[in-house]
């Protein structure tokens, strides 16, 4: 009976062991299943059914939201005096995006254009799209600035033509009008006799260009063959680099299209894209570690470099001619008009933007950008993107709608992009990404603590029935 009891003594030790090996060997081996599933869940590939369907359609909710700085002494301006401004909005669309024309590669990269789509939310707008606001008129002062160094002659010439078709130097139009077009006398003229001249060929509008339309042909890596490489860039419109700027640098286009990044982040990594509507690459450095509804993320943020001018941060000088750092001229991908780009309300700029026109108030809370992304896929959790679109003023003699302005960037809106995944969405990456993991965790652990507790007792047992079994001998 002794025996018996002894070899199922035996019996539990080996249990034990082979139980502590178990979940050695899943410490081990767990990591590398979860990477596996991550790798074949990231590459872009139609047989990923969540996570292709998320690179194709954006299937979770995203928003733009518009601000505009209404004038409020436009007259006083043209007398030379300081802008006074004050933020109207936000006027918020639902913003639909579609990959179309989508054809993959033997290179292991796939080419599509992406339509976007914009539908005005009354109920998330404060006013709405027949709300009047006053703005610089866009068609007079930015094209001032341009024939500035014209023959003094054509200046007279270029504002009697803007007084024949009633432009002024300001516009007082609907919300709707600005953002979508509007009916202009110069503007037909100008597609007639000077065609190219325009962004558009029919209204004119700040986003004319946006809506129902798409960000340039992008072909990108899938990460087939290589998954340090998926998402990344591989050329736009068939070009491998741009021919905007100063420098092979700033001529780069690097990173990718702005919408995932390869997985396996760590907080040295940096989040480098390509943004047509910037015009060329930028790139969002790592802030801090962070929590959303569980599932862990780090956040990224501009850094105060991004728009710095090529005095304050050399890397920059092939983005000039600069101003003032803080901005980003983008005049020569904007058909030459002085059009810069900062962050809203001058954020990180230099402080002197400020003296220049009174109304604004940066913080970092409400004109900062950022990008929460879960770090071991690379998908973005949380998005806000803040940009400010502003025209540089002067006046030009010859040309009397400019009248005695002094020299100014004057902001004329800044926007804000934000999305954020929730619903089934999350919900299927907080059961993959956290419970899993965390059950497999729990699971080797315990199979460990098991082995060991099943072990020890084991081993006491059997010592026991020894003791006993030398104690019958002896008697």
């Amino acid at each position: 009976m002794a025996v018996k009891k002894s070899r199922v003594a035996v019996g539990f030790i080996v249990a034990g062991v082979l139980a502590v090996t178990f979940g050695i060997v899943m410490i081990f081996v767990g990591p590398i299943i979860i990477d596996d599933q991550i790798v074949k869940n990231t590459v872009i590939d139609p047989s990923n059914d969540l996570s292709y369907t998320m690179w194709k359609d954006l299937p979770v909710p995203f928003f733009m939201s518009v601000y505009f700085f209404n004038v409020l002494n436009p007259q006083e301006i043209l007398n030379g005096e300081k802008p006074m401004v004050e933020q109207r909005g936000p006027y918020v669309y639902r913003k639909q995006a579609r990959k179309q024309n989508i054809t993959f590669h033997d290179n292991g990269t796939v080419s599509y254009l992406e339509y976007r789509r914009y539908f005005f939310e009354p109920s998330m707008s404060v006013g709405s799209e027949e709300d009047v606001v006053t703005i610089p008129n866009m068609l007079v002062l930015g094209a001032s600035v341009m024939m500035e160094n014209l023959p003094f002659a054509v200046r007279l010439l270029i504002s009697s033509t803007f007084k024949t078709f009633k432009e002024g130097p300001f516009l007082t139009k609907k919300v709707g009008e600005l953002m979508w077009g509007y009916d202009s006398g110069l503007v037909e003229f100008l597609n007639k006799y000077l065609p190219g001249m325009l962004p558009s060929s029919g209204k004119f509008g700040l986003f004319t260009e946006f809506n129902n339309s798409n960000t340039g042909l992008f072909t990108i890596h899938t990460g087939k063959d290589d998954i340090r490489k998926v998402h990344q860039v591989d050329s736009w419109n068939g070009l491998k680099e741009l021919s905007y700027w100063k420098t092979p640098q700033a001529n780069m286009i690097n990173g990718t299209a702005g919408q995932m990044w390869p997985p396996f982040m760590t907080k040295e990594t940096t989040l480098p894209f390509y943004s047509p509507d910037a015009c060329r690459s930028l790139e969002l450095v790592y802030e801090r570690p962070g929590v959303m509804e569980g599932i862990p993320l780090y956040r990224y943020v501009a850094p105060k470099t991004m728009f710095a001018n090529g005095s304050t941060y050399a890397p920059n000088e092939g983005f000039c001619p600069c101003r003032q750092s803080g901005l980003l001229n983008v005049s020569t991908c904007r058909y030459n008009s002085p059009v810069f780009i900062s962050h809203p309300h001058f954020f990180n700029a230099d402080p002197v933007l400020l003296d220049f026109v009174q109304g604004l108030n940066p913080t970092e809370e409400q004109h900062g950008l950022f990008i929460d992304i879960h770090p071991e896929t690379g998908v973005p959790l949380n998005v806000s993107i803040r940009l400010q679109l502003n025209l540089y003023m002067k006046r030009v003699s010859g040309i009397t709608e400019t009248g005695k302005i002094s020299e100014v960037v004057m902001p004329m809106l800044w926007f804000e992009e934000r999305g954020y995944i929730d619903g089934p969405i999350l919900s299927t990456f907080y059961t993959s990404l956290v419970v899993l993991p965390t059950v497999m965790e729990v699971l080797q652990y315990s199979f460990i603590a098991l082995g060991l507790a099943t072990i020890v007792v084991a081993v006491v047992v059997y010592r026991r029935l020894k003791v006993r079994g030398a104690f019958y001998f002896l008697e």
